[in-house]
């Protein structure tokens, strides 16, 4: 027997010259797969792809896009200017006011309470009867008060606004966090899908291959009319399967482009990175002592709600003011009116010419003493509101190291599986070689063939999956520890 070598792209197959024309066929099916490049083009062009994205690109596009995350950088810019503001509230008041006006001045004994500022402040003598006299008066007014001591009360609302700023800024930093383990979620995903649409149109392409055969040999009478149906059936399938992944590709790319807050469209994810393993599951990885991004918000809270009990309990003490007052006045009725009820002018400029001036300047207290009882439940209130941040901090903690022990996990098995899945695909490629060959010669039914067809398609669907699901437990031991670099770098 003589033997000849047939090479082909995919495989290698040692074969008889009683086989010569089977080597022939199959070398004419292997250069269809050799087209394989210009398979992929035409399925992304089919499907309407117009934009190439890499995974670092989609992170910073949604970042810069989202909406909670432009709404909490506004929050946090907010905080900021309410640190200012809180700051600024030390200054005194420093109040400046001029008035001019006309009336009477009568006046009478006895006692006034200006309630509601109702009272009207005219002041002159005591006359027995009523009289219309009326000039211009005048009253310019220079007050300043300031509350230069309060026992703390200034300095812990100072330290609340700072506090709340490293809050807002830390739930700034988590919200971005989660976010760019969303959209890499999200992508890893759109690109998982893209890779099972290009495995269902092979398997088409394939169904298609063996039916043009099966109707040609049952034309020909070399294969019963049944092959062609059921090749027909296969092909039904294959169609409705692709079908179904070209659903799934646009579901995935839809959720994508909303985490990216950007307008609808396609996109083609790097399918580069994902036949390999991150580099970081190589490392043996140190442990980080800085605080996850979600932990690092829940401190803030608890810090925040710990300020505000000190805040609250300043308002057990007394506040210390100084003031000072310059009060010029002016008025049309003269000195001699208590005796001359004719000693006046209703001329403007006599009214309000500033003749007389004072001034005071003091320094006092005030203390509500009923402040202390009322303040006390709202300290033992917050401190409530503290422990209850408390326990919430301690569960996250526990979610997290329970998430990272099972991403440890799930790495493990991962990683079993994108060692056993190449196998998989030779060993099923191999069998579907095999079979083809011998169905094309009549030598076995379209039964089994249809079999070894499915089982390469499961096998590269498989593939698929698991070189996917590496990069998925990869990013889920990331969420769990906090810092994103170590996954993004990786790009």
């Amino acid at each position: 027997m003589v033997i000849y070598y047939c090479s082909t792209s995919l495989n290698m197959t040692f074969i008889s010259v009683r086989e010569i024309n089977l080597c022939y066929n199959f070398t004419l099916e292997f250069m269809y797969f050799k087209k394989i490049t210009l398979l992929f083009f035409l399925i992304f062009a089919s499907i309407g792809y117009s934009q190439t994205l890499s995974l670092k690109e989609a992170v910073k596009t949604g970042l810069e896009n989202y909406g909670s995350i432009r709404a909490k950088n506004n929050y946090t810019n907010a905080s900021k200017e309410t640190l200012k503001q809180s700051r600024r509230d030390y200054l005194p008041n420093l109040n400046l006011s001029a008035q001019q006006d006309y009336g009477t001045v009568n006046g009478q004994n006895g006692p006034l309470y200006g309630f509601g500022g109702l009272g009207v402040a005219s002041s002159g003598l005591p006359l027995p009867e009523q009289n219309w006299n009326s000039a211009f008066g005048a009253l310019y007014l220079v007050n300043m008060n300031w509350d230069f001591f309060t026992f703390g009360k200034t300095q812990e609302k100072i330290n609340l606004s700072k506090i709340d700023v490293q809050a807002k800024e830390k739930d700034l930093q988590q919200e971005k966090f989660q976010q760019e383990i969303k959209i890499s979620a999200a992508y890893l995903n759109l690109l998982a899908s893209q890779r099972l649409l290009i495995s269902q149109q092979k398997n088409l392409d394939r169904a298609e291959v063996f039916k043009k055969t099966a109707v040609a040999r049952v034309k020909n009478g070399l294969l019963a009319g049944v092959d062609s149906t059921l090749a027909t059936a296969e092909v039904s399938k294959a169609k409705i399967a692709l079908n179904l992944a070209k659903n799934f590709v646009k579901e995935q790319n839809n959720k994508l482009v909303d985490l990216m807050g950007v307008a609808p469209q396609d996109f083609v994810t790097d399918t580069l990175f994902v036949t390999q393993i991150p580099k970081e599951l190589i490392k043996t990885n140190a442990a980080t002592d800085s605080l996850h991004p979600l932990l690092q918000f829940y401190k803030t809270k608890i810090d925040y709600s710990n300020q505000q009990v000190k805040l609250y309990k300043r308002f057990y003490y007394p506040t210390m003011s100084a003031f000072g007052v310059l009060q010029t006045r002016a008025s049309g009725f003269e000195n001699s009116y208590a005796t001359d009820q004719h000693a006046f002018s209703r001329n403007y400029w006599d009214g309000v010419n500033p003749d007389r001036t004072n001034y005071l300047v003091g320094v006092g207290i005030t203390w509500n003493l009923t402040t202390p009882f009322r303040s006390s439940k709202q300290v033992s209130a917050q401190k409530f509101v503290s422990q209850a941040l408390q326990e919430e901090y301690n569960q996250a903690d526990r979610e997290l190291k329970s998430q990272l022990t099972f991403a440890e996990d799930k790495i493990k098995i991962t990683l079993d599986n994108y060692a056993e899945a190449p196998i998989q695909v030779d060993a099923a490629k191999r069998a579907y070689i095999q079979k083809s060959t011998l169905y094309k010669n009549g030598l076995t039914d379209l039964t089994d063939l249809t079999q070894t067809i499915y089982t390469l398609n499961r096998a590269e669907i498989d593939r698929d999956i698991v070189n996917n699901n590496v990069w998925q437990s990869f990013l889920l031991k990331v969420a769990a520890t906090g810092n994103f670099d170590l996954f993004i770098n990786e790009f």
